[in-house]
């Protein structure tokens, strides 16, 4: 047989080899109409809701509204690349996000590709953005603490593990701060963190991924950022996805902790696409779904029980309130979903009360169920006196002269503890020491400190402790109580203490 005719031999053979493979369709539209980031696509039959589309040239796009002639889709990228008469594919994939350790350290967008210029994101685990959330029988009630460091929130708004805290507040009034300082605490702990920055100017971006890495939190924490350049379909996604990458952790077993940076710019990005998809519009020009918008992301923080690892996932939204309105739409909701708020106020921020808590408006509807017994036994009466002293001060700043000895005492109590719950930024403490310094206030060993002289005798009451006796900070720490041994070695420890304080302040 001639060369020529083995090779058609051998043709004809591979080709009856190869018969029989499978056939795949893909399901192709057009694009009808495009606009402000959002298409109209003609053609796509069997396309689902949630599903990624390919427009070519590297952009994708999401399927939202689904309709009986056309499907409107989010355009994932930039939405000046995709014109009238283009051809999209479906991808038959639901948009999912990657997951795992590798993402530990990094600054990604919500499709988890990486923005620190540190080489790719190397993980072939993926997890879908949109979930259901955990259900009320696999859930265990939250009785763990999560640290935040912070004097005030520790002692009287409590955060547990599998908690939803909102943080709200004006614009600037420390509500970052404060979520930031809850990240810093977990250095050396076993939290993974998770800051989902929405809308945010890069700048401030890039100055919170730089005070992380100062404080050393970012060898345990991941940025997902969609920028306020960023088009609103990143920005709407950004939370669904961090939280996607939070929940991979918590079925592993591992306890995680997720900031919202803020929700209120993610309900501006989801009324935008809402509008233009000609959703009917309700209140503020909201769509009629913006409740659900984040109830479906909040409840997917919990506690898992035992049988399904034990891990938890700690939720702690941002929402901005303008001129204070809590009463607002957004604010609202959110509260309603919530596991109880930290209301930040700008005339206690601007007297130089800082962090600026309302302790009145502020609340945790876990309470003390998520606090170690040592902070329950020194924070006990602290939210009272702050309580009676806001009620006094106001009939106070009349003049003390006519004031009985009680209310004057009162009033003494309730200036020594906002005093002593004032704390530096990004300067978290541990929990022995917020124990020592809430226990010399609690014990009214504080009592004759002058107030200007708080913040300096309490830096160095904690310096003094961990040097001279640093068996009764380890005593709290491994107990995480306090019994009346230790108490008796406190008292007389900062009684000693204090003589050499009133020495150096002579």
């Amino acid at each position: 047989m001639t060369t020529r005719g083995q090779d058609i031999v051998s043709l004809i053979r591979r080709q009856i080899e190869e018969f029989g493979g499978e056939l795949s369709l893909v399901d192709v539209g057009t694009v009808v109409q495009v606009g402000d980031g959002i298409a109209s696509i003609q053609g796509l039959q069997g396309v689902r809701s949630n599903e990624l589309l390919d427009f070519g040239n590297n952009i994708m796009g999401l399927a939202l509204n689904l309709e009986s002639d056309l499907v409107g889709a989010a355009i994932l990228g930039d939405p000046n690349a995709v014109k009238e008469g283009d051809r999209v594919r479906s991808t038959g994939q639901i948009i999912e996000v990657p997951v795992g350790d590798a993402l530990v350290g990094r600054v990604v967008d919500p499709l988890g590709r990486p923005l620190d210029g540190k080489g790719p994101v190397v993980t072939t685990t993926t997890h879908p953005v949109e979930r259901v959330a955990p259900n009320v029988v696999i859930r265990k009630s939250v009785d763990t603490p999560v640290q935040t460091g912070i004097k005030a929130i520790d002692a009287m708004i409590p955060i547990g593990r599998g908690q939803r805290e909102l943080i709200i507040g004006d614009r600037s009034t420390g509500k970052t701060a404060i979520a930031l300082d809850a990240i810093i605490n977990q250095k050396g702990g076993d939290l993974i963190c998770i800051y989902v920055a929405i809308g945010q100017k890069q700048g401030k971006v890039a100055q919170v991924v730089g005070t992380l890495e100062e404080n050393g939190a970012m060898a345990h924490t991941i940025v997902v950022n969609a920028g306020a350049s960023d088009p609103a379909p990143m920005q709407y996604i950004a939370p669904y996805a961090g939280c996607a990458m939070a929940e991979a952790f918590m079925e592993q077993g591992k306890d995680t902790l997720i900031v919202y940076d803020d929700l209120t710019k993610h309900a501006w990005a989801y009324r935008q696409m809402s509008l233009l998809l000609r959703r009917p519009a309700g209140r503020e020009a909201y769509p009629g779904d913006i409740f659900y918008l984040h109830s479906r992301l909040l409840e997917r923080a919990a506690r898992l029980d035992q049988e399904h690892g034990g891990g938890s996932m700690t939720a702690l939204p941002i929402i901005e309130t303008q001129a204070g309105d809590v009463s607002a739409y957004i604010p609202t909701n959110v509260i309603s979903i919530t596991d109880g708020q930290i209301y930040l106020e700008p005339e206690l921020f601007n007297f130089g009360i800082r962090p600026a808590v309302n302790v009145g408006l502020s609340v945790s509807r876990v309470g003390g169920a998520a606090q170690t017994r040592a902070i329950r036994r020194v924070a006990g009466r602290l939210r009272l006196d702050l309580a009676q002293y806001r009620e006094l001060a106001t009939f106070a700043q009349f003049g003390t002269a006519d004031l009985d000895a009680a209310t004057r005492a009162q009033l003494a109590r309730g200036q020594l503890a906002t005093e002593v719950l004032k704390q530096g930024q990004y300067k978290p403490l541990s929990m022995e020491q917020e124990v020592i310094v809430l226990f010399a206030v609690n014990a009214g060993l504080m009592g004759d400190i002058p107030l200007p002289r708080c913040a300096a005798f309490e830096e160095q009451l904690l310096r003094y402790m961990s040097s001279t006796h640093p068996e009764i900070g380890q005593a709290i720490a491994q107990s995480r109580d306090l019994n009346q041994e230790t108490e008796t070695k406190l008292t007389q420890a900062i009684n000693e203490f204090k003589a050499t304080f009133a020495t150096q302040g002579s």
